[in-house]
Order: structure tokens, then sequence, then C-alpha cells
């Protein structure tokens, strides 16, 4: 969620990511309006129910002396005092309508003002490239795109002679888009995991083993929208849990409704498996596992102070690219175009490595500076210094970012970049360690057999 004050302060601003993003900038002015009914309701409903005190009081003081009047004989002053009463009485009863009129109308403009809010995107940063997918900007490319001195075959191909990756029983036992990683496959992504996983906790994470089921609000804090996000699995409604696409969403969570200390950046690296419905993607990336329902991640998550965010998200850019080229992998470092970040991103730079097949990059990692967009929904804040003479410090949101370290897509760019002409794959020698020294994966049968 925005900052209000920034929309207050600055609507151009706002106005601005919204047309970078291809979002609409309508939404800006319906906020503000919204937020002036509001607060100029909630003005006037505590003037008029602080009027309202009073002439309850009087309603009081009336009756009193209505009574004693009463009581004293005095026709006259019996029938003065009961016009008064009834007058401090029927004021009463129009203020207390008032008072309910403007509550209601404040409490149905900041209803519609919460929801509103809630969907506009965070605010892009200064430079990020307006536009959508295909408008992104190339940072730089490291490494040139492998040549073969034979046919390349592609990842699943390959994936089959070594035994690594069965697909056909995959779909048998869950549908498209599933599969297994079995043997040396299974050993491969296994590797990855760890050597990106010990990369992390060489760098100041706490290794996380994450929930993968999560609460709705949960995942509405991280920014997805449970109720129109076709990409997000749902378990039976009396459960209301949702099944993450990422350990980012239980990684934003696990401080929620906290004040933390992020002097220095509180850094969390999380295992786990993740699950995506690829709603929008039919006909797309249909073999292999480029494109799958269930996959394994190491994600890097980071809080932080605001004023740290950007200076943290080119170390996350940089522990990526230090995973790539131990992967031994070409790649290339884009910046996101803003209609193409997704929610919670002000910034985000993907990490695309060659997959020789398909003569083009691919996606392997992203990373993502989200300001403090998740930290305002999920209510995660940090102590701010006392200010002069020993006043009393206060608080303000913190700055949250994510990055991924190695997922299974991994496999596809390691496997059709390392095979050789007989089917065999040559293991990466940051990845040998962890797999017991291997060096070479064999074919287990011949291409073409079956």
């Amino acid at each position: 969620m925005i900052d209000i004050r920034l929309l207050r302060d600055n609507p151009d601003a706002v106005r601005a990511s919204q047309r970078a993003r291809g979002a609409d900038e309508g939404v800006v002015d319906r906020i503000l309006e919204l937020d002036a009914t509001r607060r100029s309701s909630l003005g006037e409903f505590e003037r008029v129910r602080a009027e309202q005190k009073q002439v309850s009081k009087s309603v009081g003081a009336a009756m009193g002396a209505l009574n004693k009047a009463k009581k004293s004989g005095d026709d006259a002053e019996v029938a003065r005092l009961q016009a008064e009463a009834d007058a401090a009485r029927e004021n009463a009863a129009t203020l207390s309508a008032r008072v309910k009129e403007l509550e209601a109308t404040a409490d149905e403009a900041g209803k519609e003002f919460d929801a509103l809010l809630r969907t506009v995107p965070n605010v892009v940063l200064d430079g990020v490239p307006a536009g959508g997918e295909d408008d992104f900007v190339t940072v730089k490319t490291v490494g040139e795109a492998p040549t073969f001195d034979f046919e390349p075959k592609d990842h699943l191909e390959i994936g089959e002679l070594i035994g690594a990756i069965d697909m056909e029983r995959g779909t048998k036992v869950s549908g498209s888009r599933f599969y297994f990683l079995k043997g040396v496959g299974a050993r491969l992504e296994l590797a990855l995991l760890q050597m990106a996983l010990d990369q992390a906790i060489a760098n100041d994470f706490t290794p996380m083993i994450t929930p993968t089921l999560v609460r709705p609000e949960t995942m509405q804090g991280t920014g997805f929208d449970v109720a129109h996000d076709a990409e997000i699995y749902r378990v039976q409604e009396e459960d209301n849990l949702y099944l993450v696409g990422t350990s980012e969403v239980a990684l934003a969570g696990y401080h929620a409704d906290e004040i933390i200390n992020v002097d220095a950046p509180v850094r969390y690296a999380g295992w786990s498996s993740c699950y995506r419905r690829e709603a929008g993607s039919y006909g797309k990336d249909t073999r292999g596992i480029i494109r799958v329902h269930q996959f394994n991640k190491v994600e890097m998550f980071s809080y932080c102070r605001i004023e740290d965010a950007e200076a943290e998200h080119a170390r996350m850019l940089a522990w990526e690219e230090e995973m790539l080229a131990k992967c031994e992998l070409s790649y290339r470092v884009i910046d996101t175009a803003a209609g193409d970040l997704g929610s919670s991103a002000a910034r985000k730079f993907d990490c695309e490595a060659w997959v020789p097949t398909q003569g083009t990059y691919r996606e392997l990692t992203s990373t993502s500076n989200c300001t403090t967009y998740q930290a305002r929904r999920l209510n995660i804040r940090e102590r701010t210094p006392e200010g002069a003479e020993g006043k009393k410090g206060g608080t303000r949101m913190v700055a949250t970012l994510n990055g991924t370290l190695a997922t299974t897509r991994w496999l596809v760019a390691i496997l059709e970049t390392h095979q050789q002409a007989d089917g065999s794959v040559r293991i990466p020698e940051a990845l040998r360690p962890y797999l017991g020294g291997l060096e070479v994966i064999p074919a287990v049968r011949e291409a073409g057999s079956r």
C-alpha cells in the first residue's frame, strides 16, 4: 500500500507512476475525493458530537429545573421550562441523527478509500523504464552465448537421456505441467539449492524452511490480490488458505504487526516449494520444466531502513549474479519496465540466462525493491531515534526486498549450456562438491531410444 501522505502531497508523482505502468490515473483523483470526504465528515462528526454532548447536558439541566417548578406549583414557570426542555430534547435528537449521518458518511467513504488505496501499485522509482513486458532496458550482458559443433538438444531430451526428468509420469500422476525429477535430476536440484543456501548463509541470511500455505491476509499483505489473481491456488474454502507462489509471501508476513530493529538489514533465505496455476500461459512453454505448476526455490528476503534499500537491492543483484557465475551461465541483466513489475515492486532487475535451443534469454532470477509497500500493508515498523531535547521517538515503516538465488528452472539453462555431444552433461565446478565430486553426468540411454 502506498503512503497516503505521498498521494496527498505529490499526487503528480503517483499519476506519473500509474502512466508508466499503463494503469488508471483517474484512481488518484477518486482516492483524493474520498479522502477529503472522509476527513471533512470526521471533522464535522467530532464538532457535532461535541455539540450533542453539550445539548444533552442542557436537557438534563432543563429537566431538573422543570421538576423543581412542578413541586413549587408555579404553572407559568412550569410551562416555560417545559417548552425549554422540549426544545432541548428536539435539538438533541436532531444532533444525534446528524452525528449518525456523518459517521455513516465517513465510514462509507473510509471503506471505499481503504479498498481503492490498496489497489494502487507501488510508486515506481526514478529511472524505471515505462511500458510493458517488452519495454525493459538491458543493463549488461555477461558471457558469450555457448556454441556447439553438434546439434544441441533441449533440456527435456537431455533430462531424459541422463535419467533426470520424467514429464510423462508427472502428467499421469498430477496432470499437465507436472514432472518428476529423479536420480541425478533430484540430486542436481538439491545441489543447486544447497549451494544457494550456503551462499546466503555466508552473507548473513538466516536459513528458513517456510510454510507454503498462508492466510489470505498474509497473501494480500504481500501484494497479491487473492480475489482476482488467477495464478494463486486456493485450498477448500473452509480452510481459507492459499498456496504460495514464492516463500517471499511467508517471509514478508513473518514480522507482521511487529516493530523490528533494522539498524543492519534483517535477512532471511527461504527454502520452499512454490505453486503457480500459470493461468495465462495456455499453449506457452508446454514442453519441459520452464513453466510448471510446482517447483522449488531459495529466496532471499530482507528488511532494512528506507535509506538502505537501494544499496541492499544492488547487493541482492550481485549475489544473484554470483550464483549465475558459479553455474557458468551466459546471462543478461534487465531493468524491468514499470508495467511488468507487479503491484509490490518499485523497481525490479531480472537475470535472464541464455537457453541455446531457444536462441534467447529466459528469466532465471529477479530481485525487487518493494520500498515500504509491503510493510505498510503488513504493519512492520522500526523505531525512530529520540528527537531533540530527549523527545520520545516514534515509529516508521521499514523497506522490504526479495530476490531469487536458485530455482528448478535453472536446470533448463544448466543442462542445455553444459551438454556434450554424447548426451552427457558437464557439471560446473562450483556444483561438483555438492554432487560428491561428480564431474560429468553420463547418458543412461541413447538418443532416440525409449
